[in-house]
């Protein structure tokens, strides 16, 4: 799996928990010299349907935590506010770890986390133990 996109890993582990997922997540090969992508709504890359949860925006991404938690934060997307009052948003992240301390194997482990809105319109980013 080493080839993989965090978008891919995500999709094939969202499938062995049970779920359906689609990319929704496009990309505009005329956007910039080297195209860009964009997600559903500015936050989603992932939709999927749980058999408990309903359906589940998911945003999905490499090793860079702090950032998308912070963007999801400061950009106050209105469209975003309004999804969570309906429904649930998963952020997952990749990042690669050793498997036994002082070893040379490392996997890909996701950390995952719930957001959520609190009384005043605050996002709560809630990661997963």
């Amino acid at each position: 799996m080493s080839g993989l996109s965090p978008t891919q890993r995500t999709m094939k582990f969202l499938r062995e928990q049970g779920r359906l997922v689609g990319n929704v997540e496009k990309f505009n090969p005329y956007a910039g010299p080297f195209g860009q992508k964009k997600d559903l709504f500015g936050f989603i890359d992932i939709l999927c349907i749980d058999p408990v949860d309903g359906i589940v925006a998911v945003q999905s991404f490499g090793s860079a935590w702090s950032q998308h938690v912070r963007k999801l934060q400061e950009e106050r997307n209105e469209i975003m506010f309004e999804w969570l009052k309906h429904s649930k948003l998963e952020l997952i992240g990749w990042r690669k770890l050793k498997l036994k301390r002082g070893g040379k194997a490392m996997r890909w482990f996701p950390r995952i986390a719930d957001v959520t809105l609190d009384k005043d319109t605050d996002l709560i980013v809630t990661e997963r133990k």
